[in-house]
């Protein structure tokens, strides 16, 4: 396996980079590969997962952490009507749950689980292996994804060069066939 980099990223996922990654999951108090259903994912559907997390991603933009929406809601005016004060509230959620508004890395890998690219399964162990990458990565035991891609120097190239080398790792350490029930 070659380095996986892009230019304008810091993080390089080399073969040992990979190898500790599949150490670790070894070592998981649970199978890596089998999510909260109690049913086995494949490599390649976790895969696919990461891969329409990234493009989802390149879609609507990546903002490095979701702000909750501070002084954009305004204020409620003296007497206001119930209508009055459900329409804005109505109207704040929409805008803060635009389909084409950036997202986080860890938004965009949860919003693929409700497409045909993935489901809760897929995303519970995509997480999962994303966590595995940052602790090789990282050499930290209980380092998060969520954490890692929120750090004030993250770059969007970097959250792309995980998402490639967790589906690359998913192809490659994956089940290639779901255990039989």
């Amino acid at each position: 396996m070659t380095a996986t980099a892009t230019p304008s990223s810091s993080v390089l996922i080399t073969a040992a980079v990979m190898g500790e990654a599949a150490t670790l999951a070894a070592d998981l108090y649970r199978p890596l590969w089998t999510g909260s259903s109690g049913e086995q994912s494949t490599g390649e559907t976790v895969a696919r997962h990461l891969e329409a997390a990234a493009d989802l991603l390149d879609e609507t933009g990546w903002i490095r952490t979701w702000a909750v929406g501070v002084g954009q809601l305004g204020e409620v005016e003296d007497g206001a009507s119930t209508e009055v004060m459900l329409r804005q509230l109505i109207d704040y959620i929409r805008e803060e749950d635009d389909p084409v508004k950036p997202v986080t890395a860890v938004t965009a890998v949860d919003r693929i689980a409700g497409t045909e690219h993935g489901d809760g399964d897929t995303r519970e162990i995509a997480q999962e292996v994303l966590n595995l990458l940052v602790q090789a990565v990282t050499g930290h035991p209980t380092a998060r994804f969520g954490a890692w891609a929120e750090r004030q120097h993250r770059t969007h190239a970097e959250i792309t060069v995980m998402f490639t080398a967790g589906a690359l790792f998913a192809r490659t350490h994956g089940p290639k066939h779901p255990a039989a029930g």
